[in-house]
């Protein structure tokens, strides 16, 4: 089976197709404070973005995959690399999926896709990520995709209900 799917999903690159997607996902205020937005993004912002998410990963220090369903080729999510540094081989993980599709197992696969294409394309030595403490299900979905804590930021983010401590994850790829 190809590298970017499983029997369920698929991953791609961004396409000027998923404008309005992305506009309304970027623009979702309840996933601002996992992606430390403070603002909303215009649409000829996000159309130039797409206009350059091609761009090599060693030149951006970032990826972006648009997570799909393999049956309707329906865009679910998204999921990113990110400070990416080739130096060190490492790279952040970001990963979001539309409320609908949470919970079912889709997040797992698209990370399980993510970290075999970090390891055999990209060969990095390591992936991480940050997840509050309080969203129970992006971390145990890290934690079973084989992802370890090692560590807790206290009150790292400011939110409308107060201070949050996140979760620092991290895999070394063998």
């Amino acid at each position: 089976m190809p590298l970017l799917q499983n029997d369920r999903i698929f991953l791609r690159a961004p396409e000027p197709s998923d404008l309005d997607f992305l506009y309304l996902f970027e623009n979702d205020t309840r996933l601002w404070p996992v992606s430390l937005s403070v603002a909303p993004f215009s649409r000829d912002m996000l159309r130039q973005y797409l206009d350059n998410a091609l761009s090599d990963i060693y030149a951006t220090r970032q990826l972006r995959f648009m997570v799909c369903l393999k049956e309707t080729e329906t865009v679910i999510g998204t999921i990113d690399l990110f400070d990416f540094e080739p130096l060190h081989q490492r790279a952040g993980v970001g990963i979001a999926l539309v409320a609908d599709h949470r919970g079912n197992g889709f997040g797992k696969e698209a990370l399980d896709l993510l970290v075999a294409y970090g390891r055999s394309v990209l060969q990095l030595h390591q992936l991480y990520c940050s997840v509050t403490v309080s969203n129970l299900g992006s971390r145990r979905m890290f934690e079973q995709a084989g992802f370890t804590q090692i560590g807790v930021k206290r009150d790292w983010l400011k939110t409308s209900k107060g201070w949050q401590d996140v979760a620092e994850y991290q895999m070394v790829l063998k």
